[in-house]
């Protein structure tokens, strides 16, 4: 294909010929329309970094005449899970080893320095945007379980 130079009158152009304009003319022309565009691509929103959990745990204490309230909470963790994705509770420092999962199945321990206790976790996904588990604690104090139940609700950008 050629591309001839040519010269065109004004009323050419006014009667909206637009296959009057030279190409290097509509070359341009489409350039800039791409570019005008561009900005709305570059203003859309990055994918989140993390998944945001809507988590209730509910304790319950071998021996304790009271049930204890369900506590709920927000949590944001990583999309691909390489631990629970529990709240931490940093007074207890606690330290999550051994963290395994196994198709829809998590499990991991847990040690913790304050009270003094460990605990075996599990969770079991119930596809990307649910799961149900349990952490079981043994302690000097009487044994404690926790049951987890969360939902996603949304992304979060500073997953932990």
């Amino acid at each position: 294909m050629i591309f001839r130079r040519t010269s065109h009158s004004n009323n050419e152009l006014a009667k909206g010929n637009d296959m009057a304009l030279p190409f290097s003319h509509r070359a341009s022309a489409a350039a800039l329309v791409l570019l005008g565009s561009l900005p709305a691509v570059l203003v859309a929103d990055p994918p989140a970094a993390g998944d945001l959990w809507q988590v209730t745990s509910k304790v319950s204490m071998e021996g304790l005449p009271m049930e204890l309230p369900a506590q709920t909470a927000q949590v944001c963790s990583a999309k691909v899970w390489t631990r629970p994705p529990a709240g931490e509770n940093p007074q207890q420092k606690c330290e999550r080893t051994e963290y395994v999962v196994t198709g829809n199945k998590v499990t991991w321990t847990e040690t913790c320095h304050s009270p003094p206790m460990t605990g075996k976790g599990e969770i079991i996904r119930q596809g990307n945007d649910a799961y149900t588990g349990s952490i079981k604690f043994v302690s000097e104090q009487g044994n404690m379980t926790i049951n987890l139940t969360g939902h996603k609700v949304g992304g979060c950008d500073h997953p932990t």
